[in-house]
């Protein structure tokens, strides 16, 4: 055993390495050993996180927005579905994302209505 308590002839050393032979400069999780990449990593990640918390809540809100609309729409006698909307919605992200577009917008659409 070295004086680290790293056993010898383990592959790790103790001059720069970490929790299972990590090395002290790496991030956790950033797939990468060079410092300055990691960083910049864990900057972007952050950024990231920010814009997934910020997506989740325009998500809920806008679902609690087309529920009031229908909700409305049915009360004064209207139809459950107008389908010209839901396909200018669908057009809309399909031209904006492609394909990608399009099943983002039917899991839109069926968060603020609700399954066929």
């Amino acid at each position: 055993m070295e004086q680290s308590g790293v056993p010898a002839g383990s592959g790790m050393t103790s001059d720069r390495t970490g929790a299972a032979g990590t090395p002290d400069s790496a991030k956790p999780g950033t797939g990468t050993t060079e410092p300055m990449a990691a960083a910049r990593i864990v900057e972007i990640r952050t950024r990231i996180d920010e814009i997934d918390r910020t997506l989740i809540e325009l998500w809920q809100e806008r679902a609690e927005l087309s529920r009031e609309v229908g909700a409305t729409r049915m009360a004064s006698g209207g139809t459950r579905l107008v389908l010209s909307r839901e396909q200018e919605i669908l057009e809309r992200f399909r031209s904006a994302l492609g394909a990608d577009g399009t099943q983002l917008a039917l899991l839109l659409l069926r968060a603020g209505r609700g399954p066929l």
